[in-house]
């Protein structure tokens, strides 16, 4: 089910009467249309409201109503004088228990936005978020391919090969679950499984593994898919520069990327709100740090925020990671 743009939820504290430059996010907010409201690469906030895969993965649910939340806390961040508009198309809900038709309604939406020149920046919802994402930029890039066959124009030009595409994952957990139906834990299993049917490699990078989070067989898994994939224990602050050039290295390497953080990645003080709090996971420093680093790229084609529960969050500590994360990759 599709929601559409609500501006009551985009509202905060006015310093008009403050010298300078006083706006906030909310002041930048339109409804997202089509192409003629947004300038290009501009970002597209897309809500995801599902709790479903969560719920078939045993998790504590309550993610459905992180959209809202985070863009409540966005709403009052400064706005800086190189951003422009900041686009909003509205919440695709899974309220019905029809997981597969959420996700693929959100690649609807994510595939539109990208035809408008626009960025999708999507709000989980449980990590299943990341299936309806990446489907939502193959549809498009199918959609392209097709144009550019009859002699179209795009974005992106044709080429003899296809585009490579790396997926960045901030996340705690592989999300590799075998299991079927879809759950909020086998979206890159079934993104492994699309790359194989179209003849693509599986260019999966996973950052903030936790040793404790996933079992022995999720870890020989990876290792079959050549997951690149770095623990959390090395990811700490002394080992920031490091993580910095290996993931220059698979930057350099792509031609596209698609960008998925699962805030459980980081520590339970700073993300408590999360369905599996960490007990150790990665400081909101090094995780921002390197989330810039991909934004600074050019190549970031879309991205996703997952996991985020206001039910279980404490002074909203959640909600602020997440929102200082959403406005870094504005």
């Amino acid at each position: 089910m599709r929601i559409p743009f609500d501006d009551k939820v985009w509202s905060g504290r006015s310093d008009d009467d403050e010298p300078g430059d006083t706006r906030r996010i909310f002041n930048q907010v339109v409804p997202f249309r089509d192409a003629s409201c947004i300038e290009s690469d501009a970002p597209v906030i897309v809500g995801f409201g599902s709790d479903e895969g969560v719920r078939r993965n045993q998790g504590r649910i309550g993610a459905a109503h992180a959209p809202r939340e985070l863009r409540r806390v966005l709403a009052g961040l400064p706005a800086k004088t190189s951003m422009g508009v900041l686009a909003d198309a509205g919440d695709v809900v899974c309220d019905d228990g029809d997981l597969e038709g959420a996700q693929a309604e959100l690649a609807s939406v994510v595939s539109d936005v990208l035809a408008s020149g626009g960025r999708p920046l999507v709000f989980g919802g449980g990590h299943e978020v990341a299936w309806g994402t990446y489907s939502g930029l193959r549809l498009h890039q199918d959609r392209v391919a097709v144009a550019a066959s009859a002699g179209g124009i795009s974005k992106f030009p044709p080429t003899t090969a296809p585009r490579k595409l790396l997926v960045v994952n901030f996340d705690a957990h592989f999300d590799l679950r075998q299991k079927r139906p879809a759950n909020s834990g086998t979206p890159f299993d079934q993104i492994a499984s699309d790359c194989a049917e179209r003849g693509v490699p599986f260019n999966y990078a996973c950052f903030g593994i936790s040793d404790l989070g996933n079992t022995g067989s999720l870890f020989a898994h990876a290792e079959r898919l050549g997951v690149r994939y770095v623990l959390d224990i090395d990811m700490q602050e002394p080992q920031l520069p490091q993580r910095l050039d290996d993931l220059q290295q698979l930057l350099d390497s792509a031609d596209d990327i698609y960008l998925t953080i699962d805030l459980d990645v980081l520590p339970a003080a700073t993300a408590p709100g999360v369905s599996a709090p960490a007990a150790l996971g990665v400081p909101l420093s090094v995780v921002e740090a390197m989330v810039q680093r991909v934004r600074a790229s050019g190549k970031l084609r879309a991205a996703d925020i997952a996991e985020y529960n206001p039910s279980l969050d404490q002074d909203k500590r959640t909600a602020r990671a997440a929102a200082r994360l959403a406005y870094r990759l504005l």
